[in-house]
């Protein structure tokens, strides 16, 4: 049977996947007005841009954003997992 840990850590995974993808996505032209940029657009968007307002592009053009973002998503999720095992455990 499959915990509820398992299932946290799937769906962090997804949306991981779903941020590196629209980050990929903003290397090529006009890939981000595709059908699939813009759903990822609306699924990554609105988490991205909570970093966005504090964390400046580097040199104007490099968004380190992401990556701070895909980190802290990483501690939230374990911080989420952990307190679900204290709660329910086994």
């Amino acid at each position: 049977m499959y915990s509820i840990d398992g299932y946290i850590r799937t769906l962090l995974d997804i949306y991981q996947y779903v941020i590196i993808a629209y980050v990929l996505l903003s290397w090529l032209p006009s890939a981000r007005e595709s059908f699939i940029g813009e759903i990822l657009g609306k699924l990554s968007e609105p988490y991205l841009g909570v970093f966005r307002r504090f964390i400046p592009p580097i040199a104007g053009m490099i968004d380190i954003s992401p990556i701070v973002a895909l980190i802290a998503l990483r501690f939230v999720g374990e911080g989420i997992i952990a307190v679900v095992n204290f709660i329910i455990p086994g």
